[in-house]
């Protein structure tokens, strides 16, 4: 039997999966890492974090499962996007790496839409935005010149990662696609882009194909992982590009909804659809595209909320609080821009907000407020889609780490008016698994490993009457949105 090593690197936290060529999942583990938030609107994390959890993952997955590090076949690693690593001559990380829901270049951000709007939208098929590589390096260039002038390597977060294992200095073309320094067109680093930026392509890697080999490991990362050295090792792929695979969205048409550390739907194209709304990927098969929504603050929503006022509560103890609750949590409502807010608004200044609590509200209406004032986001993530006409399925794949709460998954049926499939498993350390079996030969294609892995094994079907309900409270969710955000773009 062989196995598959796929490991993530989320907002939160990395998940490891270890996949037996059978489709079945041998052993997984998670381990948890900090995110920092040093001002108001920074975000950063350690990228060192990132691969002591990868070490800790790996050797937990060989013990779980009791498998020979000699029955591996092949690892991968994905992670989100636009989070940039930069690295001197070495490689050694120059500074905490911006984190991709950081909104410091705000103003860089606005700039460069109004300067180089249309000139940036026709190369990076998305308009300028406090997500992408692009603005945070001239944030950094021009508040740390001295730090600036010290890049040599810039790196992506599992690049980073992998580099540590192999050696080797490469992107996925998924991943370049997320800097805002990528030509679509012409499938290179983009020489006007890079100039934005105040860099030379040189410190960027090459790029080539996620199936495509990197490297292998090294004695000294053998060491360390317990994985045999020589075990080839893929370039990989971002976390959505794998969560999307993991669910088995691989024809035009499927879709998926995403409750992770942010929240996005996507839709398997044919091709790129270029709009505000949308941003557009390369699915891993060869002519696919996944353009998709996306809402920043999902299950980070819900851990920022038990980690500040839940009291020591875990995830199920909070689901019982807020199923325990009556749906509309009594006229509670949550507004999820913890860090802005992406589609359909584009808008780094918008704040997360509670609206309409009363002396009767208690602890589960909270929780549950935050559970449908996520949903509600994706409601104006669909509609967003929507509008744009994008050929789709009337059924989704629910995918991400929210998808684990039986109540999550209901409401957020019920707010869209959707049929969402849970899979047994759709955690793109499943999907970066996959990955390395169809590089190594397992599957022939990445259809034949969506057959074998992707599983249903729960389905939420939206309730009439409350998916009415839910329209209802959505038109207030907007008239909230409409009334607050003026106030956010005034200074104190």
């Amino acid at each position: 039997m062989k196995y598959l090593i796929g490991v993530d690197f989320g907002g939160g936290s990395s998940k490891a999966t270890l996949l037996a060529e059978d489709g079945t999942v041998a052993a997984e583990n998670a381990v948890e890492y900090p995110t920092r938030y040093p001002a108001p609107g920074q975000v950063e994390q350690d990228p060192e974090d990132w691969y002591a959890a990868t070490v800790k993952n790996v050797r937990a997955l060989l013990e779980k499962s009791g498998v020979s590090p000699s029955a591996i076949a092949a690892l991968s690693l994905d992670a989100a996007t636009h989070t940039a690593v930069l690295c001197g001559e070495d490689f050694t990380p120059l500074c905490p790496a911006i984190y991709w829901t950081d909104t410091r270049s705000a103003p860089i951000a606005k700039d460069l839409r109004e300067r180089y709007g249309e000139k940036i939208f026709s190369l990076a098929l998305s308009r300028p935005d406090p997500i992408w590589t692009l603005p945070q390096l001239i944030w950094v260039r021009e508040n740390e010149p001295q730090l600036f002038s010290r890049i040599r390597r810039v790196l992506f977060a599992k690049d980073f990662v992998r580099h540590r294992i192999t050696g080797d200095f490469l992107t996925d073309s998924i991943e370049a696609q997320g800097s805002m320094l990528w030509d679509n067109g012409a499938g290179c680093w983009s020489e006007f882009l890079c100039s934005l930026a105040g860099i030379s392509p040189e410190v960027l890697p090459r790029v080539v194909r996620p199936t495509d080999l990197a490297g292998t490991v090294t004695e000294e990362a053998a060491r360390e992982l317990g994985l045999p050295e020589g075990l080839p090792v893929l370039t990989g792929m971002t976390d959505t590009a794998a969560e999307v695979f993991a669910s088995g969205a691989v024809a035009p048409g499927n879709m998926t909804v995403k409750l992770a550390t942010a929240g996005r739907i996507c839709v398997i194209t044919d091709r790129a659809y270029p709009s505000d709304y949308l941003i557009n990927y390369s699915h891993i098969s060869d002519g696919l595209w996944y353009p998709g929504t996306a809402t920043k603050a999902c299950a980070s929503s819900l851990r920022w909320f038990r980690d500040t006022f839940g009291d020591g509560l875990d995830y199920p103890a909070l689901d019982r609080l807020a199923e325990a609750t009556p749906v509309g949590a009594d006229g509670l409502l949550y507004h999820p821009y913890l860090n802005g807010e992406l589609t359909p608004y584009a808008d780094p200044q918008l704040c997360a907000s509670f609206t309409g609590f009363r002396a009767g509200h208690t602890k589960g209406h909270f929780v549950r407020a935050v559970m449908e004032g996520v949903a509600l986001s994706l409601v104006d993530c669909l509609a967003a889609l929507d509008s744009l006409g994008l050929p789709r399925d009337r059924k989704a794949a629910l995918i991400g780490g929210g998808a684990k709460s039986p109540l999550w998954r209901q409401i957020v049926s019920d707010a869209l008016g959707m049929e969402l499939e849970v899979r047994r498993s759709s955690d793109s350390s499943l999907g970066s698994a996959m990955l390395a079996g169809v590089a190594a030969g397992v599957w022939q294609t990445p259809a034949d490993a969506a057959r074998a892995c992707s599983v249903t094994v729960a389905t939420a079907r939206p309730d009439p009457a409350r998916t009415e309900i839910y329209a209802r409270l959505f038109g207030r969710y907007k008239a909230v949105h409409d009334a607050l955000a003026p106030l956010y773009r005034k200074p104190l």
